[in-house]
């Protein structure tokens, strides 16, 4: 089974990109995912990383026969949408929230019209208050709701894999301070990233066994 990682920095987290590289899953929660699968089920799946940093959707949607449609996995997770609202902060370069969902639902239906029985899981972009975060805070939290809502409805309405990520990491900060689980607001720490791949490992059990 090949499952693919999609998405941006926080899902690249410093892969290999060389050419030839046996390894290049990161550091992140598609490498905490790589090690579990592949430890007890050896021989039994192929885990995959091409998050780039700095993607927004259409950046995703430009690439999509390169690095998706080629590659033909059976299963494909995609992380995004932090980007989409950031990029607006930090240079007007964002993809607004009506874009944004049109973009995604389209690469989501271009897939599945050539691939039929490819399962998809579409994780909740999310965000915490933090050293990025904070200076726009309710902005950024309000925008990025909304990629969050645009995710989970092109996974209704694909009858795709949806996993909430938001309300988990506001609840973990119950128990620990935002930095704890996002460094910055965004970027998870590697106690943000075990959370985030327990909580797929939880939901992708149905698809994967």
């Amino acid at each position: 089974m090949r499952i693919l990682f999609q998405g941006d920095s926080i899902t690249d987290v410093g892969r290999n990109t060389e050419r030839g590289s046996l390894v290049s899953v990161g550091q992140g929660y598609p490498c905490l995912l790589t090690a579990r699968l592949t430890a007890y089920n050896p021989g039994w799946f192929e885990c995959i990383n091409r998050g780039i940093s700095g993607n927004r959707i259409v950046d995703l949607y430009a690439r999509i026969k390169c690095d998706f449609w080629n590659l033909e996995p059976d299963l494909c997770s995609i992380l995004l949408g932090v980007n989409d609202v950031w990029h607006e902060f930090g240079g007007k370069n964002g993809v607004d929230a009506k874009r944004f969902y049109n973009v995604y639902k389209m690469l989501v239906d271009d897939t599945l019209e050539r691939f039929p029985k490819m399962k998809f899981i579409l994780m909740e972009p999310f965000c915490l208050k933090g050293p990025a975060t904070q200076g726009v805070w309710d902005d950024f939290r309000r925008e990025t709701d909304l990629r969050g809502e645009a995710v989970r409805r092109i996974a209704e309405d694909t009858k795709q894999t949806f996993l909430p990520l938001q309300k988990m990491l506001d609840d973990a900060c119950e128990k620990a301070p935002a930095t704890h689980w996002l460094g910055d607001g965004v970027h998870p720490t590697p106690a943000g990233h075990q959370l985030i791949a327990d909580a797929w490992m939880e939901i992708a059990k149905p698809l994967l066994f």
